[in-house]
């Protein structure tokens, strides 16, 4: 069984501790399925104010559901379509403060306010693409986004 106690006095502490937590879950597992399950849980616990924490999978050239914490889910999303297409299709990272102002959001969740997509990728190959939802307009910042990239960078390639 696994017990972190993840300070979140501060944003950077939160993510440093969160990386420390990940890597430790993660080292030497080779199931890539295993991995992001426990990421996704690891991230569901700690991160406050989610309501939808999970991976979608390059399969193919199209994003496929994967290990989620949350309501079931939109379980195929093509490349450029709504905010975790639009993630997968230009490799960069989507922080959008209300959902509902996005062109094409795909509303899996009705709950969902804001989203931070993160794609992960590694050796210039798109894996798949780190998805978190908030029912609070805004929830996310640039903080938020660069903790995120951060661990996805120590996950891809143990999601290989």
């Amino acid at each position: 069984m696994y017990a972190f106690d993840i300070s979140t006095d501060s944003k950077s502490d939160l993510y440093r501790e969160l990386a420390a937590a990940l890597d430790s879950l993660t080292a030497g597992e080779p199931d890539a399925i295993a991995n992001m399950a426990n990421v996704a849980a690891l991230i569901w616990q700690v991160l406050p104010d989610l309501n939808w924490a999970g991976f979608y999978r390059n399969v193919g050239g199209e994003l496929v559901l994967g290990p989620f914490q949350g309501k079931a889910a939109c379980i195929r999303i093509p490349f450029g379509k709504g905010v975790c297409g639009a993630a997968a299709a230009s490799r960069e990272t989507q922080l959008v403060e209300d959902v509902h102002a996005f062109p094409g959001h795909i509303a899996c969740d009705a709950a969902s306010r804001s989203e931070l997509v993160v794609p992960i990728v590694h050796q210039g190959e798109l894996l798949g693409v780190l998805d978190l939802d908030s029912p609070s307009p805004a929830r996310f910042d640039a903080g938020d986004a660069a903790g995120c990239e951060a661990l996805m960078r120590i996950l891809a390639p143990r999601i290989i």
